[in-house]
């Protein structure tokens, strides 16, 4: 199978071959370039679980209370934040240059591009561990199968310091979600395979998580422009028992050949054969170069309305789907009854009214589920949508979900625009309302 896609995708493409340049030594810039880089990362790890575990707001950027502030940060050349944003950047660059003088040299073309070797008996392999692992198979609580949320965003800092201000809240409110529902959650910043960069660097470290972890049973891919804005919504995970991926979807626009006809920006997959296979047949069109480019004609030609480019994950999927229905479709769930994935456009200028009128638990459109923040890229110098628009609404989806968490503690925002908070409930002697004789002293 994974040949058939193969010689789709290569039947223009041949003779594609080189070698890389050798790699210079250069120890000693390389040992002080790693030294400062590890030294920065170091304090910013200490930041983000100081922020995370004593629940303080340690963020020192206004981020959409004064917007004017936040888009001078995000342009700002110079002293302060966005200088040592740059100098960062740099570093990297520098260190970059000199990693991919030694990478490895081109596959052979011709030559299927596998994720790895070959294995045809998961199930079987997966059933011995757990046999002999029988406690790792369900949540601590013993009632649901266990959940691996997983997201990620580039290795290097990003263009500007507003957009790793904005991954870190991100990454936030994942965290928060995760501990409120009793699922693991894994963050990765590494290439885990230098050929699948960009859309396709999931596919690997999703492959590489399921084997790692045989005891998870489903691995829940988000990107890291979602968040969740439902916090109290669980996954309905008893709809899928006879299903290995759950995407949002629509079968009509599917039938229809529509490039949109899911999201996989939050998606998710059973750690079973099926999904193995799966993966061994969508992962060939998504080596960088020629590769790429052709598979991307072809999913032009094939899919309606899909502009010109080189191929994305989320076409090569509805490709496969399409294509190899009777391999592969009766075993998708493709969800709409709720906002497993919300475009953003249609959600945000309606939270305040879904406030009034609503509670968090439904996931639909009543109390979206998850906002995804498609075109928006804070993380690079680059936007579909205007930068002052994009931040300005996701610091909005960030305080309408984090109010749901502050107010266990009894606040909220002031706003959804501030990430200034007011108190909501005064002190009181009693605060798990047990009602005791109070002490005679």
């Amino acid at each position: 199978m994974r040949e058939l896609v193969h010689n789709h995708v290569l039947s223009n493409v041949r003779g594609w071959n080189g070698l890389w340049t050798g790699r210079k030594s250069k120890q000693l810039q390389k040992m002080l370039s790693n030294f400062k880089v590890t030294i920065l990362c170091g304090f910013i790890t200490l930041l983000v679980f100081r922020g995370t575990l004593a629940g303080r707001n340690f963020y020192s950027v206004p981020a959409a209370q004064d917007l004017s502030v936040l888009h001078g940060l995000h342009l700002q050349e110079g002293g302060g934040g966005g200088s040592s944003n740059e100098e960062l950047r740099r570093m990297w660059d520098a260190e970059n240059k000199e990693e991919e003088e030694n990478d490895p040299p081109p596959r052979d073309p011709n030559t299927p591009y596998t994720l790895g070797p070959e294995i045809k008996d998961w199930n079987e392999q997966r059933a011995l561990w757990l046999s002999k692992n029988p406690q790792m198979a369900k949540t601590s609580n013993d009632t649901k199968d266990r959940i691996l949320l997983v997201s990620g965003s580039q290795p290097k800092p990003c263009d500007n310091a507003v957009g790793d201000h904005y991954l870190v809240k991100g990454m936030k409110n994942k965290i928060d979600y995760c501990r409120l529902h009793d699922i693991e959650f894994f963050y990765n910043m590494a290439f885990l395979d230098q050929e699948m960069s960009g859309f396709w660097s999931k596919l690997p470290l999703i492959r590489k998580l399921m084997l790692a972890h045989p005891e998870v049973e489903w691995i829940w891919w988000m990107d890291s422009d979602a968040m969740f804005t439902d916090m109290v919504f669980e996954l309905p995970l008893e709809k899928y028992q006879n299903h290995n991926l759950v995407v949002h979807g629509f079968d009509n626009m599917m039938a229809n050949k529509s490039w949109v006809s899911l999201n996989t920006g939050s998606f998710l997959f059973r750690n079973c054969q099926w999904s193995l296979d799966l993966l061994d047949v969508w992962a060939p069109m998504g080596p960088k170069g020629p590769i790429r480019i052709e598979a991307g004609k072809l999913l032009t030609k094939t899919l309606a309305e899909r502009p010109d480019f080189e191929a994305d994950d989320q076409s090569a999927l509805i490709y496969l789907l399409i294509t190899q229905s009777e391999l592969w479709s009766n075993k998708v769930f493709l969800e709409s009854s709720f906002y497993l994935h919300g475009y953003w456009m249609i959600i945000v200028d309606k939270y305040e009214e879904i406030m009034e009128k609503y509670h968090p638990g439904f996931g639909d459109e009543r109390w979206p589920f998850v906002t995804h923040f498609v075109g928006c890229k804070p993380c690079n110098s680059y936007h579909d949508h205007s930068i002052e628009l994009c931040l300005a609404q996701m610091e909005r989806a960030f305080n309408f979900a984090d109010n749901q968490i502050l107010q266990l503690l009894g606040y909220q925002h002031l706003g959804l625009q501030t990430d200034k908070v007011k108190r909501t409930r005064n002190e009181t002697t009693d605060p798990l309302n047990l009602h005791l004789p109070i002490p005679k002293e």
